[in-house]
């Protein structure tokens, strides 16, 4: 897609999200984990004006004085979002449109902004993805198009992998990669076994029923600490009832899907069921070389599990399909080369690694979008049910507080 189709994709969505706040719900709670709707799509105009029209210029904003005040997150702390004399939802709305507006003329005018334009539309489509887990968040209506659970089946086994040495990272080919994928450089992985899918709800559930959050030896120190302190005995959103385990998924409930793949568990959860299980979580360079190799073809890595092209809702689960997850069984005709299911799409998945640069980093131009994270975050891979197909590839390297579970994730294990 160019990048005006990619601003414009983003942007109906953000629009389709936004339409179904009521007057109350642009505001909402104060929580560390969210924004405030009407503060995030400001920021969103922000973005836009600042890197695709401002960039070389000392110019204050064209289109409102204050958007820096307002909307610059580099600037305005998290919990001062809520209190900033924030324009009303249709100013706001107003400010996106002439914004947009003003970006497409230049696209026609200077394609040496093509690269901006990508980035504020990748920027766009996972503050998307936030707002879907915001609303679930707050128990918000569910985004058109959700589907109710889907029939499905178990995907057990591991696959053995024999490991060998590839270029972990991106390709330099022109595509469009944020820096913390550059460069590829080469890894040694030694043979490992890998599950054939992300653990399920049912497989979850096993170490809830056991106790598994009562018993501390499962889990880390820190991870026991930040339990403790959350007086979690379960997953977030759970509940049992006489019938079985149940959750919440936006404004409703339904019993819990027991083939859909854990979501909602954070880092520290993951750790846990994996001690339970004598199971361990796959470092990012095992992920990875599961994903894109095949075997006996570990040098021409492939761009997706499945290939080059994009895919299709027969290969992977992502933004479009279901609207939430489906069985971990679906979507066969997207199996990595070594036959590993749902490498793309579904839910994010956790590894085992903090989030560091690779060798030779060098920071983009949006500085604030990888260094400031590094060491102290966890590293997810793959997409989730909410992430545009456009945006994800086998390389991309989302990253997470260990202790987040609000956001799309979930894990997939090896053998020790």
């Amino acid at each position: 897609m160019s990048p005006g189709a990619l601003l414009d994709a983003a942007r109906a969505r953000t629009l389709e999200l936004v339409a179904m706040l009521e007057a109350g719900q642009w505001l909402g709670p104060k929580l560390d984990i969210v924004n405030p709707p009407l503060w995030e799509v400001g920021h969103l105009g922000w973005f836009e004006e600042f890197w695709c029209l401002r960039q070389g210029s000392t110019s204050q904003p064209g289109f409102r004085a204050d958007a820096d005040r307002l909307y610059n997150s580099s600037q305005v702390a998290h919990g001062q979002r809520w209190s900033l004399p924030l324009p009303e939802p249709a100013d706001t709305q107003q400010y996106l449109a002439a914004v947009r507006a003003a970006v497409r003329e230049r696209i026609t005018q200077d394609r040496r902004i093509d690269y901006f334009a990508t980035l504020s539309a990748f920027h766009e489509e996972m503050h998307c993805e936030a707002f879907t887990y915001t609303w679930q968040t707050l128990g918000y209506r569910a985004p058109a198009g959700t589907a109710q659970p889907i029939a499905g089946e178990a995907w057990p086994g591991d696959v053995e992998i024999d490991g060998g040495i590839f270029s972990m990272g991106a390709n330099d080919d022109g595509r469009f990669v944020f820096d913390n994928e550059k460069w590829s450089h080469p890894v040694a992985v030694l043979p490992f076994q890998m599950a054939r899918a992300p653990v399920t709800h049912a497989q979850y559930a096993e170490f809830v029923d056991a106790g598994g959050y009562a018993t501390q030896k499962w889990w880390s120190c820190e991870g026991w600490d930040w339990r403790t302190r959350h007086a979690l005995s379960q997953p977030l959103y759970w509940q049992k009832n006489d019938s079985g385990w149940q959750r919440r998924l936006f404004d409703g409930v339904e019993t819990l899907p027991e083939h859909e793949p854990v979501i909602h568990v954070s880092w520290y959860e993951a750790d846990a069921w994996c001690r339970w299980a004598g199971r361990r979580l796959p470092t990012e360079a095992e992920w990875e070389f599961a994903a894109a190799t095949a075997p006996g073809m570990t040098e021409n890595k492939r761009y997706l599990p499945w290939g080059e092209r994009p895919g299709d809702s027969t290969q992977a689960n992502l933004f479009g399909v279901a609207g939430r997850c489906l069985p971990v069984n679906a979507c066969a005709a997207g199996d990595s080369g070594w036959g590993l299911r749902q490498m793309i799409g579904n839910v994010w998945e956790w590894t085992a690694d903090w989030f560091h640069p690779y060798p030779g980093f060098v920071r983009d131009p949006y500085a604030d979008y990888s260094e400031p994270w590094f060491g102290d975050h966890k590293v997810l891979r793959g997409g989730c049910h909410a992430t545009r197909a456009t945006l994800i590839r086998n390389t991309w390297r989302n990253f997470y507080k260990p202790d987040r579970n609000d956001v799309y994730a979930g894990f997939r294990t090896c053998a020790i």
